[in-house]
């Protein structure tokens, strides 16, 4: 699978979906793969 290149408002996005989640009391676990994140 070919590796993706984010750019700085994709990785900036994935960070606030992260902490919105994180807010509404998600676990980081959660949080993470909700956002594509291994």
């Amino acid at each position: 699978m070919a590796r993706k290149r984010y750019t700085d408002e994709d990785v900036l996005n994935l960070l606030r979906q992260i902490e919105l989640s994180l807010a509404s009391g998600s676990s980081i676990e959660t949080a993470c793969r909700s956002a594509g994140i291994s």
